[in-house]
């Protein structure tokens, strides 16, 4: 409708639109929708059924497609088209269809109006990315949020509720109830039922990530206890961000950081710092070379008056692969004095080390009495992008028990390789 509104308007062929939805599959309803509704409204409209295009009577035209990954922009690169849609923007992992498509949405035609449109629900692989980018959520009462400026362009977000769509209820009273019992978590019923966009949508932490048990103040470096050991975690990248992961591991003497008790329980793990190689968009590295990561680790180790004390730790088995014969990324780091481990990447792993972070989760949350007896995990402040990435770490699609690799899991894989190694010190042989 907020295409077909300039359909009639003078513009003719020159009001071109492309409306997007990830997957093929997924575009079925649209069309289905547009088939019910436009004949109704455009009698003369005909749809082209090999090209997914409507055509109106004065010219106007409106194309139904799909766009799964970045590289399928060349499918339309050179296309001017002043109106561009996007159909549930949280199903897109990432920004980077929708930030690549702007350089078509375009006119040679003066005052033609230029739009760029998205529906979509909390929840999804994208949460993480439509929340930030539109400063998601709208303050209770009010229907428009914040308008964000960037690079000159403006963009705002508009609150829709169930309960404005009368007709939808009207026809389907019993609607809600099924949307209640479709929502595979208290979370994603949130979303969908009150547009709840503070909800951690991640699904595979959900249910264990509590902020107030696992971030806890920065430790001082210094005043960590001798007897705690030191090590580091590490997943590899160039095009896509790298991740060092710092981790100090309790011997059951603890320490206080202000008037916190930390690391109580004998095992307790901290991290506390990490380095994450990314630029300002979601998931793109910033292409470093391994002898420049290596360096780096150096520095903030010698800053932080900890590269004694340092042990070497797991990294991705990947970085031991030689990228060209007797040189490897582990090799290149070696001769900067950085050393890894190989990360357990063993059959059944990645679903192992995923239920041991959710066992270390639960451990840091005392029980009734107020009591904690078992390890538990706990995040430094200074880990933003920690928190920025994981507490909101999808399920797959397509298996439950891991987390969705299209999203930003570079941490969450370093972080594993290391909590990994733990359960292998300790001779645990069921994960």
């Amino acid at each position: 409708m907020d295409f077909a509104q300039h359909v009639g308007q003078g513009y003719g062929a020159e009001w071109r639109g492309i409306l997007f939805r990830q997957t093929f599959p997924q575009l079925s309803d649209v069309i289905t929708k547009t088939k019910k509704w436009f004949p109704r409204i455009f009698p003369d409209a005909i749809f082209n059924e090999s090209k997914f295009t409507w055509v109106f009577m004065t010219g106007e035209n409106l194309r139904l497609s799909y766009m799964e990954k970045e590289d399928d922009y060349w499918n339309y690169h050179g296309a001017a088209y002043p109106w561009i849609g996007w159909e549930e923007l949280t199903t897109w992992p990432d920004d980077k269809c929708y930030k690549v498509m702007m350089a078509c949405s375009r006119s040679s035609r003066p005052g033609m109006p230029r739009k760029y449109r998205a529906t979509t629900n909390p929840y999804g692989p994208g949460h993480n990315f439509v929340k930030s980018r539109f400063k998601l959520p709208i303050p209770p009462g009010q229907v428009e949020g914040r308008v964000v400026t960037e690079d000159s362009l403006s963009r705002v977000a508009i609150r829709s509720l169930l309960e404005e769509n009368q007709v939808l209820l009207s026809a389907e009273p019993d609607y809600v109830d099924k949307i209640k019992a479709a929502a595979r978590s208290p979370a994603e019923l949130r979303a969908w039922l009150n547009d709840d966009w503070d909800i951690v949508a991640g699904g595979m932490f959900d249910d264990v990530w509590s902020p107030a048990h696992h971030r806890i103040p920065n430790l001082v470096f210094s005043e960590i206890p001798r007897g705690w050991k030191l090590n580091r975690s590490y997943d590899h990248g160039q095009s896509k961000p790298f991740s060092v992961g710092w981790w100090a591991e309790s011997n059951g003497e603890p320490m206080m950081v202000g008037t916190l008790k930390v690391g109580a329980v004998r095992g307790d793990i901290i991290r506390i710092a990490e380095w994450y190689g990314c630029t300002e968009r979601p998931n793109e590295g910033v292409r470093l070379l391994s002898t420049q990561i290596a360096e780096g680790i150096r520095e903030k180790q010698a800053d932080w008056g900890i590269d004694a004390r340092v042990r070497p730790g797991p990294a991705d088995t990947s970085v031991f692969d030689d990228y060209e014969p007797g040189k490897s990324v582990a090799g290149d780091m070696l001769r900067k004095g950085v050393r890894w481990t190989r990360a357990d990447k063993r059959p059944g792993s990645r679903k192992h080390g995923w239920e041991q972070v959710r066992k270390l989760l639960k451990g840091a949350i005392p029980g009734k009495e107020g009591i904690r007896e078992t390890p538990g995990l706990f995040i430094c402040e200074r880990c933003e992008d920690f928190f920025r990435t994981v507490p909101v770490l999808p399920r797959g699609k397509t298996d439950m028990d891991d987390v969705d690799t299209r999203t930003e899991d570079h941490i969450a894989d370093e972080m594993r390789y290391r909590l990994r190694e733990k359960v292998r010190s300790m001779g645990v042989s069921n994960f």
